[in-house]
């Protein structure tokens, strides 16, 4: 059985404001691809990150992750973050870039 493909209501909002805050970054929109695989793909600085985008106006039943993504999340051997504003990826992304130029 398939089923339609859909986003967050906030997804677009979310990568217009990143492609505003980093227009350095690289970022491609994944929430097609299927198969649990995170919403979105941003590059910056060297690092790859990748997003799953929820939002946060919806009840926490509607926020959970699909079986899919859950089999995706625990799979991959690199990182995956749930994020619900693009501060919030902005803010995940200063911290790993932080820790890594102190390390």
């Amino acid at each position: 059985m398939s089923y339609a493909k859909r986003t967050d209501d906030n997804h677009k909002d979310i990568v217009t404001e990143l492609r505003k805050y980093l227009p350095e970054a690289t970022i491609r929109d994944l929430s097609g691809a299927g198969g649990g695989i995170p919403d979105i793909l941003l590059g910056w600085e060297g690092g790859n990150y990748l997003f799953e985008i929820k939002d946060p106006e919806k009840p926490a039943s509607r926020r959970s992750l699909t079986p899919a993504q859950v089999k995706f999340h625990t799979s991959w051997q690199g990182q995956v973050h749930i994020a619900h504003s693009a501060a919030e990826i902005c803010a995940h992304i200063a911290r790993i870039t932080h820790k890594t130029k102190t390390q």
